[in-house]
């Protein structure tokens, strides 16, 4: 009994915290003994991306190297998907999705697991400048009176100054906004850079 109750506390700690330590490999009490799961390792302090396989591809030797940019277009055409779904508070599917749902699911798609929920998001990856955005940073948003970030989105477009994101709404769903509408911009807060 206690084995079990320290084994489910273990699980519950990993998969709440979002580790950013990423082995490779996934702990069996998550994803069961005799599975297999391709993890994508993420160097927060550099902008590149190795793919670790360790099903079929590892045991034959072969390593696919993707670029940032193509994983980036990825995510981003995959989040577009979802354009016209609704909002659910904890949503992460086409029936329903919050802004952090939106941005861990796409993301995920890509086997690039982030925290579930925005504050968290924005403790990942490198904080970077406005001026240097790119598609497929994070954007985030304080939309309270409460002192913490409360929205994501994901950057879709950045050219000529205009930045546009796609996000989760409570009262249009999965949109693209711009950052020159007056809300966005006077809620916004900072963009961070996790690929």
């Amino acid at each position: 009994m206690r084995k079990l109750i320290l084994l489910s506390f273990f699980a519950l700690f990993f998969i709440s915290c979002g580790s950013t330590k990423n082995t490779g490999r996934v702990p069996e009490a998550i994803i069961g003994k005799n599975e297999t799961k391709t993890v994508r390792k993420v160097n927060p302090h550099k902008n590149n991306k190795i793919t670790d396989r360790e099903n079929e591809e590892e045991s034959e030797g072969t390593h696919k190297e993707e670029s940032p940019k193509a994983i980036k277009k990825e995510i981003i055409d995959y989040a577009k998907t979802f354009q016209g779904t609704r909002y659910k508070f904890g949503g992460t599917t086409d029936a329903g999705m919050d802004c952090s749902g939106l941005v861990y699911t796409a993301f995920q798609k890509e086997n690039i697991t982030l925290p579930r929920i925005s504050r968290d998001m924005a403790t990942k990856g490198i904080l970077i400048s406005f001026k240097d955005i790119e598609e497929g940073d994070l954007v985030f948003f304080k939309t309270s009176r409460k002192n913490t970030i409360t929205h994501v989105g994901l950057v879709v477009e950045a050219k000529r100054g205009e930045v546009k994101f796609i996000h989760s709404t409570t009262h249009a769903g999965v949109i693209i906004s711009s950052l020159d509408e007056e809300y966005w911009k006077n809620a916004f807060v900072e963009v961070r850079r996790v690929i």
